[in-house]
């Protein structure tokens, strides 16, 4: 099995313009990104997927894959798919790992978790799932929270805590049940990715601004694998304060 890993990272951003370059300890987050998803044995090959030249330059810079992709594009999954139409013509690669571009200190055994996913050929699409152990995150729209089936199969991803628990507090809620938020790398086989990027928008996609959704809704599955790592994104400038005591 050849896994092609890509990092798409878009220089505009309406929450922190050129995050990809933000200086965090001395290196642009997205060398930092790349430096730890190469770590990763099982990964053949590596390519940040971008939009800006400035964001091409960098990583030329440190001698890393880089292919530049179009402003249009409307996610990550998007640009995904448009390297592997443009670099391996849809073959060549079984699997691509999306990795996301806004996690400077992702755990390359995170990356090697989802790759495990695909030893089943039954698998299409696969993610990563942390329970969920403080009531901030679960009360957090930002985090988005997933619930799965005993064959840890996706069910269902929202912004709202789920499963809700009628005539109970929310602060006690994790004291009731299990919940588990979503870490959002995914894996996708090369030849259903072309096709999930070119169904049309739906309606939960819409309601609750999360692309998975949409996948979900036109009946595809998606296996989700549980991680001990946590992962730190960088979502606005003040986001970097998070790490820096981290080494």
């Amino acid at each position: 099995m050849k896994i092609l890993g890509i990092i798409p990272a878009r220089y505009s951003s309406s929450r922190f313009p050129g995050k990809p370059l933000a200086n965090i300890m001395g290196k642009p987050m997205i060398q930092r990104v790349y430096e730890q998803a190469e770590k990763c044995l099982l990964l053949d090959e590596l390519i940040v997927a971008t939009d800006d030249e400035r964001i091409a330059g960098c990583i030329r810079s440190f001698h890393g894959n880089v292919v530049m992709t179009p402003e249009n594009l409307n996610s990550g999954t998007e640009r995904c798919n448009d390297v592997v139409k443009k670099v391996v013509g849809g073959t060549g690669f079984d699997v691509v790992i999306n990795i996301q571009g806004d996690e400077p200190f992702i755990d390359p055994q995170q990356i090697s978790q989802l790759a495990g996913c695909f030893l089943s050929e039954n698998i299409l699409i696969g993610t990563l799932v942390k329970k969920i152990t403080v009531a901030d995150d679960l009360l957090n729209t930002n985090v988005v929270k997933v619930v799965f089936n005993k064959n840890y199969m996706a069910l269902y991803f929202s912004r709202h805590p789920i499963p809700f628990l009628r005539g109970s507090d929310p602060m006690d809620w994790l004291k009731m049940a299990d919940y588990y938020k979503h870490i959002g790398i995914y894996g996708y086989r090369t030849d259903i990715l072309n096709t999930i990027t070119h169904l049309p928008v739906s309606m939960l996609e819409k309601a609750e601004s999360l692309e998975q959704l949409r996948w979900l809704e036109n009946g595809y599955s998606m296996l989700v694998k549980e991680t001990d790592y946590e992962s730190i994104s960088v979502d606005t400038p003040g986001d970097l304060l998070k790490i820096t005591n981290i080494t």
